[in-house]
């Protein structure tokens, strides 16, 4: 198998899983996601994948595919972002469609009730281990306290004040973008006054 197949393989492979393993929405396939495109195959830092999906957040359409059309992009261009997005819908759409009437006829099972209520801790516990790492490379980034501040913030401006995430997002990248500037000179005078002595 060639290289540019292999890579396609390994495109088709990763969003095939991930459509079919991710369970409860876009939110919830985003480990799937993070751990096919930074932990099997190395297609990004986790630096990238955090940025991309601040991003990709910010834009309408559902979470998954956004990402999913992204890697695949980033990895063969327009074909690759369309193998890659067809590989992450189709399987879920079959299924789907192929288990409608069974679902709508054991919509009443407690079996199927349990099975709903064991998945759900499971979606809980990724996202919030995903959010914590995440967390914790800011704080390692901006310090303990900017870290947290800002932390307080975002939760007071997502939950408090109600404004939308993605002008959340935007004022966030916004700030990231003056911070790491700023960071970047204060380095490089310190540097030269070091060089003068």
């Amino acid at each position: 198998m060639g290289k540019t197949n292999k890579d396609y393989w390994d495109l088709t492979a990763a969003m095939v899983r991930t459509g079919i393993l991710g369970y409860g929405g876009g939110p919830s396939v985003i480990p799937l996601i993070r751990y096919e495109a930074v932990n099997r195959y190395k297609w990004l830092p986790d630096e990238e994948f955090g940025e991309t999906l601040a991003i990709a957040n910010a834009l309408p359409g559902p979470i998954a595919t956004k990402m999913a059309a992204y890697l695949g992009y980033k990895q063969k261009g327009v074909l690759g972002a369309v193998v890659a997005l067809i590989a992450h819908i189709l399987p879920s759409s079959i299924a789907m469609i192929a288990l409608l009437s069974a679902v709508t006829f054991l919509s009443d099972s407690p079996i199927i009730k349990g099975m709903i209520a064991a998945v759900t801790p499971v979606v809980a516990v990724m996202l919030g281990q995903m959010a914590y790492e995440f967390g914790e490379k800011a704080v390692k980034g901006l310090g303990k306290y900017l870290g947290i501040g800002f932390f307080i913030i975002a939760f007071l401006l997502l939950e408090g004040i109600r404004v939308h995430p993605a002008i959340v997002i935007i004022l966030f990248l916004a700030y990231g973008a003056v911070h790491f500037r700023i960071v970047g000179r204060l380095k490089a005078k310190r540097q030269a006054k070091e060089g003068d002595q």
